[in-house]
């Protein structure tokens, strides 16, 4: 039976129009069927860069209406469902600091219905919490797909060398756990912080059984996105990448 990579690429944040149809049309070409963009951005400093809101939602649904590409974002709060189902968003994103709100799982299980929930693990979360979540989900309703996504987690490293520490064991567990019936996709860029260790993270998290990778990009080396910037690689240097998982997924 024919496997397929599941890919999902785009920019950290949703900026402008032409960013993200420049990006859009370029990643349809490398056959990419997800493009992932925050419209709402939960960041650290209340000063950074928060998101375009609707707007964002807006030029992710242009996007998808002139390429066929499937939009993913994050989705921060209850209220952002009716923008989310107006725009017609496919995978709504639970982002890493999400995974434990179980109010916001549990509205999000009852009103999602078939959508794809695409669930990060919070930085500092074991397996158990993990699959804790993933329980909130199907007990309060959720009848869609959900895709476990490992983006690292905080250790002793604290930066010296990556941003998160990329747990591949658990990503080798989860595969070989024959109870656990969901996609896991690997977010090598999170992990990394760092654009020239994002390909070799992706290898490595697609070999230890991960079904699809979330990588950020940008169009240009020359550009440098609000959001992420050191960790955001160029097209040319993703489509790369991207080949090499492939062959990766496909030897298994």
């Amino acid at each position: 039976m024919t496997r397929d990579l599941i890919v999902i690429a785009g920019p950290c944040a949703v900026e402008n129009e032409e960013q993200v149809l420049k990006i859009a049309k370029k990643l349809k070409k490398l056959k990419v069927n997800y493009l992932r963009g925050g419209a709402f951005k939960p960041r650290t400093n209340s000063s950074d860069f928060q998101g375009l809101g609707e707007e964002g939602l807006k030029i992710l649904f242009k996007a998808k209406k002139e390429t066929g590409i499937k939009i993913v974002t994050e989705i921060l709060d209850y209220n952002h469902l009716s923008l989310f189902e107006k725009y017609n968003v496919d995978v709504y994103q639970v982002g890493s600091r999400n995974m434990q709100n179980f109010e916001l799982l549990k509205n999000l299980a009852e009103r999602a219905g078939e959508k794809t929930i695409l669930l990060k693990r919070g930085f500092a979360n074991t397996k158990k919490e993990v699959l804790g979540a993933i329980s909130y989900l199907k007990k309060y309703g959720h009848s869609g797909d959900i895709w476990f996504c490992e983006r690292g987690i905080r250790t002793f490293a604290n930066g010296e060398y990556d941003r998160f520490t990329l747990d591949v064991a658990i990503i080798a567990d989860l595969s070989k756990e024959k109870r656990f019936d969901y996609k896991i996709i690997v977010d090598p860029s999170h992990a990394a912080g760092r654009k020239d260790l994002v390909e070799n993270l992706a290898m490595a998290g697609v070999a230890a059984g991960a079904d699809g990778i979330m990588v950020e990009v940008k169009n240009e080396e020359k550009d440098c996105p609000l959001c992420d910037a050191s960790q955001a690689m160029n097209l040319e240097i993703f489509k790369k990448t991207l080949n090499k998982c492939k062959n990766i997924f496909n030897i298994r």
